[in-house]
């Protein structure tokens, strides 16, 4: 409430004696605002009490129990009409037709056909069933009497009574006169409560079917978490999709749609099922609804995949339960089995496992692979783990470029040959010279006499967007980076992808999210294996694991970027993929960087030791005795054969040229000869300690003198 404001002033004319009174005037505020019309005060009143949270739930309620007793008496209607008729044989006629199903459609046909045959035979013997009652019950009511009376004979002569002899029979009278009050007694009441009953039997029919509107269904209800999936959710799903031909379809079907559906299966944590669509609807029109349908099942996008099988007009729902897909998959067996096998050739690695719970385990054997996907996804842990395991190879050399170079390879220093970590131009000009080096090995071997074995030999490039996107030149002013035939990276990475698998040299790529700039067509459609992480767009998922793939199902632009971590959408016949589709969902096992160095150190105990580069050196001066000291390593001792493929690594121009020859009169000349080992020549590692040591004495002394 406002407060008047109270001025103090003296008249304009004085009073005419001396004192000068002082005037008290009494300002009022602004005056307060005239109260709202009584029509727009009701019209307040109205709209709180019709928006009010109480007075919503009571009409949902209202509307909810009286639908559910009207579309109660509609399904008690229905079901009594199809079986007094042959409607359901009808339905199940046009639905055959529908599907093109000629056969099924004469079977329903014949059934039809024996149903009204029954119903005519019944009928023509309700004609005769009057007659027949009649003479039925004449003779059972005579029948009835003469028992009556003949034990009323003889309870008469047991008790010298001859007025017994009808006590059976007034006994008989007096029950049923008793059952004709009791029914008088109870006709009256009954006639009353039989509509009520009548009508909650009605409701509680509706009420088990939710014959009701979404919105006026209960929030636990309309909500739907955790729903079964049945083939009523399904065809109901697939009716409300908005294809005019595909709900015009199910409509003319009416309850039967559900013979479009195939069996329902237990696929991990979900269920599978196939739907054979009508004709007139095409699959990609399913396809292109997934958001629409998922929901229509109750479920978030992500938990419905749609794919293609082998059968034509059909496709495969995989509806996981609601939420199983954010639950984790458990540890790699690389993490809990203590004494792990591989095998290049024959062996599969423990990847993860796919959306019906089975594990999923990829061949690398001569297979050239490519991981994409968006940054922080989980690129480098699913590249990583494929090469952990493959380091319990023992004939599997790697050469590794990291081009993020923050420790993810560390725990390959040791395993790997060469060991490249680093984001810059001259660790990209290390990565390409690697990478060439394996065009060098893999053109040696190509030469090499027909039946000559070769030992894997594996190239790993992470971020190699880096290595694409490198704006730096050599002196002969070719680019290392780019798409083009000058490009160094790009020829090299070409090269391997055109050759390499015939002799066991394979290249392994992980890149960001792909476009033509970082991730050359090329390139991409070089790669047996092509696996993708989430990935911000549809032509990037083509792009990543091409548009066969995508065209089937493939979806890794649908992916959560953040919470489907890990979760790969693959391409490749490594992989067992059910039979009709183009690509399967793979959720990997996580192996974090600690775990990844105990499995790594398990691996290096299987092996002689490896040592290994972390940059390719270019210069002209080169010590070769130094360097084979630094290819031997910690190996107590290396096959010749070995230290020159290393030789070969470390400098090409010094060293790509090379035979056992060259290798033996350097050591030769040092006094560190070659030697057998078990049937092989071997290079020593302490021949050549001692060698050097006696040189830098020797090198001492002549400075001293």
């Amino acid at each position: 409430m406002s407060e008047n404001v109270v001025h103090l002033h003296k008249p304009t004319d004085p009073p005419t004696n001396d004192a000068a009174p002082t005037v008290l005037t009494v300002v009022p505020d602004a005056p307060p605002a005239a109260p709202a019309p009584l029509w727009v005060r009701s019209g307040r009143a109205v709209k709180s009490a019709v928006t009010h949270e109480i007075t919503k739930t009571t009409v949902r309620a209202v509307a909810r129990h009286g639908l559910y007793t009207f579309n109660g008496g509609r399904i008690v209607a229905r079901r009594t009409w199809d079986g007094k008729t042959g409607a359901r044989y009808e339905r199940m006629i046009r639905t055959a037709e529908a599907a093109g199903n000629l056969e099924a459609a004469e079977e329903w046909e014949e059934r039809l056909q024996r149903f009204r045959a029954a119903r005519h035979h019944r009928r023509m013997d309700l004609l005769h069933s009057p007659v027949e009652a009649a003479k039925g019950i004449a003779v059972g009511t005579g029948v009835s009497i003469g028992v009556l009376v003949t034990l009323g004979v003889v309870m008469a002569i047991n008790n010298h009574d001859v007025t017994d002899v009808i006590t059976p029979l007034k006994a008989t009278i007096e029950f049923i006169a008793l059952l004709i009050r009791i029914v008088q007694v109870v006709w009256g009441p009954a006639l009353m409560i039989g509509p009520f009953l009548a009508l909650l039997a009605l409701w509680a029919v509706g009420s088990k079917q939710q014959a009701a509107p979404a919105w006026a269904l209960p929030d636990n209800v309309r909500s739907g978490e955790g729903e079964p999936i049945t083939p009523s959710i399904v065809v109901k799903a697939l009716r409300d999709l908005g294809i005019p031909a595909l709900r015009n379809a199910i409509k003319e079907m009416g309850d039967a749609g559900a013979s479009m559906l195939g069996p329902i299966r237990i696929a991990g944590c979900g269920v599978e099922v196939d739907v054979t669509l009508p004709s007139g609807v095409s699959t990609n029109e399913v396809q292109g609804k997934r958001r629409k349908l998922a929901e229509n099942l109750t479920r978030h996008e992500h938990e419905v995949f749609i794919t293609i099988p082998e059968a034509a007009r059909t496709v495969r729902l995989w509806i996981a339960d609601s939420g199983a897909l954010d639950e984790p998959i458990g540890p790699s067996p690389l993490v809990t089995d203590e004494t792990p096998t591989a095998n290049y050739k024959t062996g599969k690695a423990p990847w993860g496992q796919d959306l019906r719970g089975d594990a999923a385990a990829l061949s690398v054997y001569q297979r050239h692979l490519l991981i994409t996907g968006l940054s922080n996804q989980g690129k480098t842990a699913a590249l990583r783990a494929l090469a952990l395991w493959l380091a319990f190879d023992r004939t599997v050399e790697f050469r590794i470029a990291d081009l993020k170079g923050v420790g993810d390879w560390d725990m390959f220093d040791g395993l790997a040959t060469v060991l490249i970590q680093g984001p810059t131009d001259d660790h990209v000009i290390q990565a390409t010279e690697m990478v060439e080096g394996l065009v060098a090995e893999m053109e040696r071997r190509l030469q090499a006499p027909p039946g000559t074995v070769f030992t894997p030999l594996v190239g790993i490039v992470d971020e190699a967007q880096v290595a694409f996107m490198c704006p730096a030149k050599d002196e002969d002013r070719r680019p290392y980076g780019g798409s083009k035939a000058t490009s160094r990276y790009f020829m090299a990475v070409r090269k391997v992808h055109n050759q390499g698998r015939a002799v066991d040299v394979t290249l392994w790529e992980g890149t960001q999210d792909p476009t033509d700039q970082n991730l050359p067509k090329l390139v991409r459609e070089g790669a047996h294996t092509r696996a993708s992480l989430v990935l911000g767009t549809e032509s990037q998922a083509c792009m990543a694991l091409g548009d066969k793939a995508v065209n089937g199902g493939a979806a890794p632009h649908l992916l959560r970027q953040g919470l489907d971590k890990g979760t790969l959408v693959v391409a490749s016949d490594g992989i067992e993929i059910p039979a009709g589709q183009a690509s399967i969902t793979v959720r990997t096992h996580y192996i974090s960087t600690d775990d990844a160095k105990e499995i790594a150190a398990r691996a290096k105990a299987l092996r002689d030791g490896v040592a290994t580069l972390h940059a390719i050196d270019r210069g002209e001066d080169r010590d070769p005795l130094a360097d084979i000291a630094a290819v031997v390593g910690d190996a107590p001792r290396v096959r010749t054969k070995d230290v020159l493929v290393r030789l070969a690594t470390l400098n090409a121009d010094a060293y790509g040229g090379w035979s056992f020859i060259d290798l033996k009169r350097v050591l030769d000349d040092a006094g560190a000869e070659p030697y057998k080992s078990d049937g092989v020549m071997v290079v020593s590692r302490d021949r050549i300690a001692r060698a050097l040591a006696n040189r830098d004495a020797d090198g001492s002394a002549s400075a001293a003198e």
